[in-house]
């Protein structure tokens, strides 16, 4: 009844929620109050499912799909478009694939050319959008979000498995998981599909490649009639060529997910490797084949087909190893700005170092789980050195979260939890200790049989003894509903800059229907949909990303600044001037141009004679510089 309530509500706030009109608070501010409701439903259902031992595992899964069902897909039921420029621009890749039919060079492409030389989520979208029959990327790429996360489960129940029996905590642990991934690395990227691979790697390595696992492998192997490989095994009757056969199977199902993350993803592999390493230090997972496959492929495409870009961009990298401030700097265009860039910002902010704290207290609180677990604490701890070794365009802080939070989650409900369990024989026990336990008062300390006393009525005037008030029952969920509610904000608390309506949409399209080869594009930012559109044969420029001197030469004199960047184009190509509302958003909400400032930029291009005014509805206006100019 809970799970249904929720999604009734949900449905409901779905139905009465209105996203034309988004502020600084994106859809917090926007969602009707029936959805906070159907969260709060929904999570209490979970506690109490989660909790009952009569409950089959199929109805904490019923729950936690349906939070990624509230979580991930309100935004692609209320928004007409897909989210999120970087979106836009990776459907921009695809379409390149599919419109030349091959991979291109740095000559070609420049810049560009980096998705090329890491191909393999590209490619396989562009052969997703032959099977489906559709024009683009973009007719699904909305549902991505809800896609990957979904993905992420089988992985995740697989690593949690391994290291307990504990229905509670493994379901709990996923449930954290899903409420703390607010960096936004769900959406349509080789990061999405990357994370889900890397987990999946994780898995095999964890419950295959540990000493203990082939201990047991090799003892069932050589039991003779009862092996699992038949009478007597596939080599004989000790039965190794049947544990052979089956260590490469696993051998040939981790080479092909490391290929498949290597190819796709610049830093997913990076992030393996030291994990790997880190397994590999310890006795339990002292098998250096699943480190020395992923190192080999990845030196090999390294040196092969990726070799152009880090060519060009080693200097660059080689520099930033160390500079840990460029992952925790602010400044001009990455200070969050206004009541409502600041509130999201640190809603994101508590709700990981709540996690994070969570997952402190339940390693020092589970003493067991410290030990038969260590392997998550490693998983945890091992992406921390990435966090020195690059900024990654400032993102690697929120990367290094992201890599943290499987083995973070798995503590932070631990810590939860009362009586945690890791094994199947504790869980058994613990049966074994409830099914004996009498129903009446207990006499077993006193060297009695148990026996149910014989029922009476109470005296006439007695009073019934108050009951006792456990405030520590109802505290971890009310902790685990402050997270889930606080996902909101962290996720979806920048939509403003996200979001861009049909009418934005249709206006950049205009743009790139008219604009001949070899055209100039110039904008405030990147941040509007088809940004990257048609890449290869139009260029971009986004003044905002300059240093900070030029910008104030644009804000003192916007049209002659901007007329005279422009003037390089030769004809018959163009040069366009482009402001919309998710230009100006970002730029107010980062810390760049205010709206009076860029209102200016606007009103001097409009009145200026150097330009010409192409389109223009409420989302936006476009410009083109006249050939005289």
């Amino acid at each position: 009844m809970p799970l249904l309530a929720a999604l009734a509500l949900w449905g409901y706030a779905v139905r009465h929620t209105d996203v034309s009109a988004l502020d600084d608070y994106g859809l917090v501010g926007a969602l009707h109050p029936a959805f906070w409701a159907g969260l709060a439903v929904l999570t209490a259902g979970f506690w109490f499912t989660v909790r009952d031992p009569r409950r089959r595992s199929r109805w904490p899964l019923a729950h936690v799909l349906g939070l990624l069902v509230m979580e991930r897909a309100t935004q692609a039921l209320l928004y007409p478009t897909p989210l999120y420029a970087w979106a836009w621009k990776h459907d921009a890749v695809v379409d390149h694939l599919l419109t030349s039919g091959g991979l291109q060079d740095a000559a070609r492409l420049g810049d560009m050319a980096v998705y090329d030389q890491w191909p393999g989520f590209f490619a396989a979208q562009a052969a997703l959008v032959r099977l489906l029959g559709v024009d683009n990327a973009a007719m699904y790429m909305a549902w991505w979000p809800l896609v990957s996360s979904v993905l992420l489960l089988l992985p995740l129940l697989l690593i949690y498995r391994t290291f307990t029996t504990d229905r509670r905590l493994i379901w709990t642990a996923v449930w954290l998981f899903c409420v703390a991934n607010w960096v936004g690395q769900d959406y349509f990227s080789p990061q999405s599909v990357a994370f889900a691979l890397h987990l999946g790697v994780l898995a095999v390595v964890l419950r295959r490649y540990s000493s203990r696992t082939s201990a047991s492998s090799a003892s069932s192997g050589s039991s003779g009639p009862s092996g699992p490989d038949g009478p007597k095994g596939l080599d004989g009757p000790d039965g190794r060529g049947g544990v052979r056969q089956g260590q490469a199977v696993w051998a040939v199902l981790l080479s092909l997910l490391v290929v498949a993350v290597v190819v796709s993803h610049q830093l997913t592999p990076g992030m393996l490797v030291v994990t790997l390493l880190a397994l590999a230090l310890t006795r339990r997972h002292r098998d250096w084949l699943p480190l020395v496959t992923t190192v080999v492929i990845f030196l090999a495409w390294c040196l092969t087909a990726a070799l152009p870009f880090l060519s060009a961009a080693m200097p660059d990298m080689i520099r930033s190893v160390g500079d840990v401030g460029a992952n925790v700097e602010t400044g001009y265009g990455t200070t969050p700005t206004g009541a409502g860039a600041v509130a999201m910002s640190w809603a994101a902010r508590l709700l990981s170092g709540s996690v994070l704290l969570l997952a402190l207290a339940g390693v020092l609180r589970q003493r067991v789980l410290r030990r038969r677990a260590f392997p998550l604490l490693l998983l945890a701890a091992a992406p921390l050195p990435m966090f020195v070794a690059s900024s990654y365009g400032s993102e690697m802080i929120f990367r290094v979260l992201m890599f943290m939070l499987p083995g973070a989650a798995f503590f932070a409900a631990a810590a939860l939890l009362p009586g945690v369990r890791a094994s199947a024989a504790e869980a058994a026990d613990a049966a074994a200790r409830n099914t004996e336990r009498p129903s009446g008062p207990s006499r077993r300390r006193f060297g009695l049989p148990s026996f149910s006393p014989p029922s009476f009525s109470p005296p006439p005037f007695s009073l019934p003894s108050p009951p006792r008030l456990r405030y520590g029952v109802w505290l971890a969920p009310l902790v685990l509903l402050a997270g889930t509610l606080a996902f909101v904000p962290s996720y979806s608390g920048k939509d403003r800059i996200n979001y861009f309506p049909p009418r934005e949409v249709a206006l950049v399209q205009r743009l790139f229907d008219q604009a001949p080869d070899g055209s100039l594009v110039v904008a405030a930012n990147r941040n509007y949909p088809l940004a990257y559109e048609q890449y290869w044969r139009v260029d971009h420029y986004w003044f905002l990303d300059d240093d900070r001197r030029h910008v104030d030469e644009i804000v003192r004199d916007p049209a002659g600044v901007l007329a005279r960047d422009m003037a390089a184009v030769d004809a018959p190509a163009r040069a366009y001037f482009l402001l919309t509302q998710g230009q100006t958003a970002n730029s107010e909400m980062n810390g760049q141009l205010n709206e009076a400032q860029l209102r200016h930029v606007r009103e001097s291009v409009a009145g200026s004679p150097r330009f010409e005014r192409v389109a223009e509805n409420s989302a936006g206006v476009l410009y083109v510089l006249k050939p005289a100019s």
